[in-house]
């Protein structure tokens, strides 16, 4: 099958084409894979996403490359859509969706280009989807670091720089410097921001650095010995400030606080919620030590049924028990509704075989050692009361 025509090569901005049907094969559930003799739709390749949009008004729900030949995947309520070989059809891409792409591409290619000339470091990994950017670096950048890049790559972007794309001959691309992700043969597409970067790269650009908007860093984290950097550019970087400036509006609106002072009166309120759970523990385990303290002194089974508490207050309250009196000793947190989690110890009786048993009885799940088991049940407590005595 011959190659097929890469209109996005030589006009990322155009937004529709004419084309010939190549084939058309159906592949179930409603999909379709056509091949064109051309097209503007850029495949997933490179890191990138593919192109959205349409052909002959039916929605294009992916797009791949392999040998030259681009496929692209069609959604039909037809059983079979009028795309035979030979006929021709129109296409247009979903320019928003394109030119977003394109904005975060450029960035990258910028953001990049600073860090190889500053640092060395070549780009090793690359994503672009529809909802996040990032790069992965083969060497560590410090936070300062990283922060006059973002300043330095929107300085590039002010400047509004020429992106130029080419296929150089042979000659000329074996005198040239250029970033590469892999080892390359064949045409070599070379996108050129002058003083910036020199890149081999198969993807759609802005015209010049201007368009990209801005680009704003995100996420930084460790990753294989180097550095994960996560970036936004253009629109979807306005949209991610204004999304984000709605929840601290809202978290301001919570704690009563002017915008600059949020985090201030967050952590105010989480150091006020850490003793007010220091409080509530404190309470609980005495209520507990009231509870068993009365069950000691009662001849019953020493069985108590407490509402939903912290497992480690319970298994302290268990060991209690066991050393002070003989028998199974038991405690029942929760509520007979959505059932109780228990801990039940003894120090001179089998509480594995106590665990098989109520399995048995009550297809209770739990399980544990012969000093002690743990689990939840679902019963009344008058049933589980009855159980033990």
């Amino acid at each position: 099958m011959r190659m097929t025509e890469k209109l996005y090569d030589r006009d990322a901005y155009d937004r529709e084409f004419e084309a010939e049907v190549v084939s058309c094969e159906a592949i179930g559930e409603g999909k379709f894979k056509v091949v064109l003799d051309r097209t503007l739709f850029f495949p997933e390749e490179g890191g990138q996403t593919p192109d959205k949009g349409t052909i002959n008004g039916l929605p294009v729900v992916d797009v791949q490359i392999k040998n030259e030949v681009i496929v692209h995947t069609l959604e039909s309520e037809d059983d079979l859509p009028d795309l035979n070989p030979g006929s021709h059809v129109s296409g247009k891409i979903d320019w928003e969706h394109r030119y977003s792409n394109m904005q975060q591409h450029t960035g990258e290619h910028i953001f990049s280009g600073l860090v190889h000339s500053r640092f060395g470091y070549d780009n090793v990994g690359f994503h672009l989807s529809d909802s996040i950017v990032t790069m992965d670096y083969n060497g560590e950048i410090s936070p300062e670091d990283i922060e006059r890049l973002e300043l330095e790559a929107n300085r590039v972007i002010s400047r509004q720089i020429p992106v130029n794309a080419s296929y150089p001959d042979k000659e000329k691309l074996d005198a040239l410097e250029y970033r590469s992700k892999k080892e390359l043969s064949g045409p070599i597409r070379i996108v050129d921001i002058p003083g910036v970067d020199t890149c081999a790269c198969c993807a759609p650009h802005l015209h010049n650095t201007g368009e990209v908007g801005l680009l704003k860093v995100l996420d930084v984290s460790s990753h294989k010995g180097g550095v994960r950097i996560s970036i936004l550019c253009g629109f979807r970087a306005l949209a991610d400030y204004g999304s984000t400036r709605e929840e601290l509006k809202r978290v301001s609106h919570l704690t009563s606080a002017p915008l600059p002072e949020t985090a201030e009166a967050v952590s105010k309120l989480k150091n006020e919620l850490e003793k007010t759970k220091y409080l509530l523990v404190h309470t609980k385990m005495q209520y507990l030590e009231c509870l068993i303290n009365a069950a000691l002194e009662k001849k019953e089974p020493p069985i108590i049924f407490t509402e939903e508490t912290d497992s480690n207050i319970i298994r302290e309250g268990v060991n209690k028990m066991t050393a002070l009196c003989e028998g199974f000793c038991g405690i029942f947190a929760g509520d007979e509704r959505s059932g109780y989690s228990f801990i039940v110890g003894s120090r001179d009786s089998d509480c594995s075989q106590l665990a098989g048993k109520m399995r048995t009885d009550f297809k209770a799940k739990c399980g544990g050692k012969r000093e002690m088991i743990q689990g939840h049940i679902d019963a009344k407590r008058h049933e589980i009361k009855r159980f033990f005595s």
